[in-house]
């Protein structure tokens, strides 16, 4: 197209009053803006390699954030997935060595424009003692490229001290942990992996370490993501059943995260994920692909609001807090059939009172009926059509699949 003079000399005003703009709010146009969370993340640890395929699967099954190598940008943006770019250069170890830097400077200037990065990995369940390492890498990543974010994974609460790098018993040694890992590293994201499901019980921190995590989060103003259990990799470890899998959604939902990853997409050695070793679609990735989207859906409400508290209705795992009898939104009744693990109701809202609560079903075997009552007239939100619907009056019937939940909504006065 043959620019004229007039056409010129329009460019140029908007230019110079986009650029006014910024100079009146401070801000450099040339300057990225911080990463942002930007569409909540469904994500996964570890995975085939990149491919067409690949791709394809992944996009189809809801995921929209994805392991690849530089190489691998293109494909991923063909299928508009967000990369989490994997490179060996992405180390502390890096910036200890005489070309180290420059080489990682040159990695940033290739990738950096590319619109399918989203992320850098850096490692996964690092020692404390490495903190002070990866904060420097951290900051040279972020002073390079601010737009994206430097993808460090934590370890569960049942770590050791030794593992972990801390003494005390399991919470000190863990808020230790957290501590030390927001002061020291400063990440845009905290992210840790949580697998309860043996072969013959549940394990008992799961809601422990969500609400550490939650706690962690809330206090360092950043955002979330919890990994979830979607294979055995050992013989006491089960595979989770379709049910379990939206319990494990929704729950990591209920907490305030803004992303969910699954342990694992495939990986030899391991049994369920979400496809096999010749790619064909397991079970787990078939329930997954609905879940992811409505994760996205739900997350995509709460992300405007701040996650105030947690409650379960007759759960007392460690980390689990009781329904006290004032809480503005609640059940008028236990569900039915009453279950011995109950509900878990996560309040958000802006100001003091919550406008939003997250009403899930922990029982993963049968699904329940709960009526909710609240101050005022109530919506609820459907996450598979994305719509809001009216309740009568002050309370609505909900029924809640085995492991589900329904987002309900307070309407102004």
């Amino acid at each position: 197209m043959k620019l004229t003079a007039g056409m010129l000399g329009r460019f140029s005003m908007c230019w110079l009053a986009l650029a006014a703009a910024a100079v009146a709010q401070d801000v450099d146009p040339a300057v990225p803006a911080p990463w942002q969370v930007g569409t909540p993340i469904v994500t996964y640890y570890a995975g085939p390699p990149m491919s067409d395929a690949v791709a394809r699967q992944m996009a189809d099954g809801g995921f929209n954030v994805v392991w690849c190598g530089e190489r691998d940008l293109d494909l991923v943006h063909r299928y508009k997935l967000r990369g989490m770019l994997h490179d060996g250069l992405l180390s502390p170890a890096t910036l200890q060595t005489p070309d180290g830097p420059a080489k990682l400077e040159a990695l940033i200037a290739r990738v950096r424009s590319h619109p399918a990065l989203y992320s850098y990995y850096i490692i996964d369940e690092p020692n404390a003692s490495a903190f002070p390492a990866l904060g420097a890498l951290v900051a040279f990543l972020r002073e390079r490229d601010p737009g994206r974010m430097a993808y460090i994974n934590l370890f569960p609460t049942y770590a050791s001290n030794e593992q972990l790098g801390n003494q005390g018993d399991t919470v000190t040694a863990y808020r230790a942990h957290l501590r030390q890992f927001v002061e020291q590293v400063q990440p845009a994201l905290i992210s840790y992996d949580h697998y309860q499901f043996m072969v013959d019980h549940d394990t008992q921190q799961y809601f422990l370490n969500l609400d550490l995590i939650r706690e962690a989060a809330h206090a360092a103003d950043v955002p979330f993501l919890n990994i979830v259990q979607a294979c055995s990799w050992a013989a006491p470890v089960r595979v989770p059943e379709p049910n379990e899998m939206r319990y494990l959604v929704y729950t990591t939902l209920a907490y305030g995260a803004e992303g969910i990853s699954y342990y694992v997409y495939s990986a030899s050695g391991h049994r369920g994920g979400m496809r096999t070793d010749d790619g064909t679609p397991t079970q787990i990735y078939r329930a997954v692909s609905p879940l992811n989207r409505e994760f996205v859906a739900i997350a995509s409400q709460l992300q405007p609001l701040t996650s105030q508290v947690i409650y379960h209705t007759r759960l007392s795992e460690p980390g689990c807090r009781a329904l006290p009898d004032d809480a503005p939104v609640r059940p008028l009744a236990a569900p039915t059939p009453d279950t011995a693990r109950g509900l878990v109701l996560g309040y958000f809202g802006t100001g003091d009172a919550p406008s939003h609560v997250l009403v899930v079903n922990l029982d993963y075997r049968t699904d329940v009926s709960a009526t909710i009552t609240g101050p005022a007239a109530l919506e609820v939100f459907d996450a598979a059509a994305g719509t809001w619907s009216a309740a009568p009056d002050k309370q609505v019937e909900l029924r809640l699949p085995p492991g589900g939940g329904r987002l309900v909504r307070v309407t102004s006065p």
